[in-house]
């Protein structure tokens, strides 16, 4: 229920094989089938979340970061920070569609946020569903973790470098590129918390699973990290 309160791909042919009928048992493709949305957006304001922008901090002069321009909801990249949902939620799909409005680059989507400004001074304690181009789905992890097969390859070969703090190996890579579209088109990245998995599709495509997370509910939040971006549906469905 919805709870308010060096890059490697030689990945071995039956562990993709594998994934994607896991995936493919629990969610066909990135569809939310017949299910009601509850959107987080409502294409007018950023009603229901908040902004944490440190450069921001004590300078009501400073440019916003986010924005709505014409129905779409915009993170222009910088000062950087992020839009954090004042709810938080347990157990939902989460579809979120995007497109680069210029030179695509950084962002995400962090679920299960908690602690504000826990990494560098500005990340909050979550796990990040990387949408930085060409790397959409990677996770990230930010001071909570996740486990995924193939750790080995995906996450690094020394385990005792793996970690949810500055200087560990917090990044996890995904199953498999191509998934995105051109740079200017609009992306579906789907995201399924169900108690503490997290699986993550782009545009229909599997590109990510991880197990045994660290947290199970939180708030999700969208990031400004350099490239702007713009939203048109965040829309959350129960599980």
């Amino acid at each position: 229920m919805i709870a308010k309160s060096p890059r490697l791909r030689a990945l071995p042919a039956a562990l993709l094989i594998a994934a994607a009928l896991t995936g493919c048992a629990s969610f066909r493709g990135g569809s939310s089938g017949a299910q009601e949305a509850q959107p987080l957006f409502d294409g007018e304001s950023l009603e229901g979340w908040h902004v944490d922008v440190p450069e921001a901090d004590g300078k009501p002069e400073i440019e916003p970061t986010f924005v709505v321009r014409e129905g779409v909801l915009v993170s222009r990249g910088a000062p950087q920070g992020h839009l954090i949902t004042d709810e938080s939620y347990g157990d939902y799909r989460l579809e979120v569609e995007y497109r680069w409005t210029g030179q695509p680059g950084n962002c995400g989507v962090l679920v299960h946020c908690s602690t504000p400004r826990r990494l560098y001074g500005m990340f909050p304690q979550s796990i990040e569903c990387q949408m930085y181009h060409g790397n959409a789905g990677d996770f990230w992890c930010i001071g909570e973790d996740i486990q995924t097969p193939d750790m080995e390859t995906r996450r690094g070969p020394d385990p005792t470098q793996w970690g949810v703090e500055e200087g560990q190996r917090r990044r996890i890579i995904n199953l498999t590129d191509g998934a995105e579209n051109p740079a200017g088109e609009w992306n579906r990245m789907t995201i399924e918390c169900r108690a503490r998995s997290i699986d993550i599709w782009v545009n229909g495509e599997l590109v990510n699973q991880g197990r045994d997370c660290t947290a199970s509910s939180g708030q999700i939040a969208l990031q400004a990290e350099g490239a702007e971006a713009e939203f048109r549906r965040v829309d959350l469905f129960e599980l």
